[in-house]
């Protein structure tokens, strides 16, 4: 699979959580719980390969690019430690729903800035058989992925 779209797949299944929890009610603690625990393996994840592997290679191969990766990796340390947070954070405590709510924010503005202003210049810069090498190497490495979002190293590590 072309790397890029295997990243707009994960940004699918995100957003349809996010979806999810903001359908469910003011408390629906038990299904948000359960929501938020799929948000942080998800979002653990895919921040994992993107600066393993994605962002390394967009960047060789795209180099204008540069300053959006590092604001990318920028905005992903401020989503891993969010997620951090939701992890031991109980649904019933107020601040639960409203950290959520910026979580969702943030990553939707993320996905939007990846999605439209700089995947098709990576896409253009890269070529077919290059995203497929990347994608399959993604998709390996999800399987090694850390599930606790504190155990992704940040890009400077």
């Amino acid at each position: 699979m072309d790397g890029i779209v295997l990243l707009k797949d994960d940004h699918k299944t995100v957003e349809k959580l996010f979806k999810q929890f903001e359908k469910a009610g003011d408390t629906a603690h038990t299904e948000k719980r359960k929501i938020a625990d799929q948000v942080i393996q998800e979002l653990t994840t895919h921040t994992w390969i993107e600066e393993k592997i994605f962002y390394p290679a967009a960047r060789e191969a795209a180099p204008d690019t540069k300053d959006h990766v590092l604001e990318s990796v920028e905005e992903h340390h401020v989503v891993l430690w969010m997620l951090s947070e939701l992890k031991n954070l109980d649904p019933a405590d107020e601040r639960f729903d409203a950290k959520m709510t910026v979580l969702i924010e943030n990553v939707r503005h993320h996905v939007e800035e990846e999605e439209k202003e700089w995947f098709p210049e990576v896409r253009k810069a890269m070529g077919r058989n290059r995203l497929i090498e990347l994608g399959e190497q993604m998709e390996e490495a999800k399987k090694k992925a850390p599930h606790d979002p504190l155990a992704v190293p940040s890009a400077d590590e």
